[in-house]
């Protein structure tokens, strides 16, 4: 036969069961909702990492374009320099050939600094890649 401590203990064993279960569900509820947010915060990071470096890799673009127009600026002055020498053989054309070597010098060095700046750029969203070892760190210890 049963004590009433025994028949009373029975009810309480099973509300702490239910509570357990409930807090189960509602802990894999929770990890669901982070688990959503989670992937949408890192999606926006991606973006943002990914927007900054093309500003970056834009601003090194339009450095080689214009290093590339002063380059066929100097070309166009050191082809008109070399008609005019030819043309007189001395005077004007040399005043031509030391402005056409000025905008060559000019434009290949814009050009290499703007190349400077597309090699030291990378695309790869870095911050994006470690945040998502970390997270599948954190997840490998929570099951």
């Amino acid at each position: 036969m049963q004590t009433r401590r025994e028949v009373d203990r029975k009810p309480a064993e099973m509300e702490r069961n239910e509570m357990q279960r409930e807090s189960f569900g509602e802990l894999i509820g929770d990890l669901a909702n982070n688990s959503a947010a989670l992937v949408r915060d890192e999606i926006e990071l991606v973006k943002q990492e990914m927007r900054e470096k093309l500003n970056s890799f834009r601003a090194g673009v339009m450095t080689v374009a214009f290093g590339g127009v002063v380059l066929l600026v100097a070309t166009l002055a050191l082809v008109a320099a070399a008609i005019i020498g030819l043309g007189y053989l001395v005077g004007h054309g040399w005043s031509a050939l030391i402005v056409g070597a000025a905008l060559a010098l000019i434009g290949g060095i814009t050009a290499m600094v703007g190349l400077g700046q597309l090699k030291r750029t990378s695309l790869k969203p870095e911050q994006t890649i470690e945040t998502l070892q970390e997270d599948k760190e954190w997840l490998k210890e929570l099951t």
